[in-house]
């Protein structure tokens, strides 16, 4: 598999470049998880790093490279998100549309 050295911004890793895996597509993946373990024995912490461009060409605005952000607020969980779901955050409203069945 190809890799490409990859710089991290902000949270603990800031400064780091670390070699990440390129896809088919020759990009790395959208989301970096670092698992931290916990000195205590418990569940590992979860470092959420986010892909955003590195830089634009002046000519074409082709991205340059790529680098990850620190996210502390991920709430995806890691989980898949399909097109056709519903929003994560917003409850679903009865079949009539309206909120308002207990008046």
């Amino acid at each position: 598999m190809k890799s490409q050295e990859t710089p991290f911004e902000g949270g603990p890793m800031d400064g780091r470049v670390l070699s990440v895996m390129v896809g088919p597509t020759g990009h790395p993946p959208k989301t970096y998880r670092i698992p931290v373990p916990d000195p205590a024995g418990g569940p590992p912490t979860v470092l959420v790093y986010h892909r955003v461009p590195r830089g634009h060409s002046k000519r074409l605005g082709i991205v340059q490279g790529w680098k990850y952000v620190y996210d502390p607020d991920d709430i995806s969980g890691g989980k898949l998100r399909w097109p056709w779901s519903k929003p994560a955050g917003r409850p679903a409203t009865p079949l009539g549309g309206r909120d308002d069945a207990n008046e």
